[in-house]
């Protein structure tokens, strides 16, 4: 018996929006399940998504995003954003500023928990990942790609922004410069670019994806769980930091790591 069919699967499914969540001791897999449309995704997946933030248990230090199908996902899907229900881009430009931008907070809620430091979120990529399916990868720490892997931000081709928390995260991937290109063009990144500016943590054959992704899981959690946070609170703050102040956010971390493993307990 391998120590992964040692540990007890936690699986909670809701196909019928479109998101899946399993876990499997430390490690929760949330799986985008709507390959019939390239995991086009909905207001109801994001719900989703923001459900599953909320009901982590404390216990998961990995977050796994991957995609049946063929492609990670085609973004937006256009059937509910251009329909009359509650979410559709109409129904959104009718509301008050303060409203409009309440609901679209509530929408980057569903992407932005991955960027928790109690977590280290990994995302596994093949085919398309374009405009929303794009921005969820970015908010991801990690992003293993598959060859036929293929980024675009294309919001801009309607004539909308990206919103769903991935601006800075790209920014501070590529540089200003390349991330505004990239987002006024809408072009298509393929796998071997996103692996040259920076984009992707690894790029690996289709059939090695998922392999890749378990191997980096486990590289994750052969470290101490508190040391790995605090490693990953330090270098996520560290572009809006000063030299000193990272320092001294270094000396911080470390009192709190010595204190911990070898401290009195006083």
């Amino acid at each position: 018996m391998t120590a992964a069919d040692a540990e007890p699967v936690k699986t909670s499914t809701a196909d019928e929006v479109g998101v899946r969540y399993e876990q499997a001791g430390p490690v929760a897999t949330v799986t985008l399940c709507r390959p019939d449309v390239l995991n086009a995704q909905t207001p109801a997946m994001w719900a989703e998504l923001s459900n599953i933030s909320r009901k982590l248990p404390g216990d998961v230090r990995v977050v796994i995003v991957r995609a049946e199908g063929r492609a990670f996902s085609a973004g937006l899907d256009l059937s509910v954003a251009k329909g009359g229900g509650d979410s559709s881009l109409a129904r959104l430009a009718q509301l008050s500023a303060a409203d409009c931008a309440d609901r679209i907070a509530g929408f980057q809620a569903a992407f932005t928990w991955l960027r928790s430091p109690s977590i280290v979120s990994i995302a596994a990529v093949q085919g398309h990942a374009i405009g929303a399916g794009f921005q969820l990868a970015l908010n991801c720490d990690m992003r293993v790609l598959a060859d036929d892997a293929r980024f675009s931000m294309a919001e801009v081709t309607l004539g909308l922004v990206p919103d769903l928390g991935g601006t800075k995260r790209l920014t501070e991937l590529v540089g200003p410069s390349r991330a505004l290109e990239i987002c006024v063009t809408g072009r298509r990144i393929a796998a071997d670019e996103a692996d040259r500016i920076g984009l992707a943590t690894a790029v690996v054959p289709r059939t090695d994806l998922e392999d890749a992704v378990a191997d980096l899981s486990a590289a994750v959690l052969a470290g101490d769980a508190n040391a790995v946070a605090e490693i990953k609170g330090l270098l996520g703050g560290a572009p809006g930091r000063s030299y000193p102040e990272q320092d001294r956010a270094e000396r911080e971390a470390q009192t709190r790591r010595l204190a911990e493993l070898l401290g009195s307990g006083e």
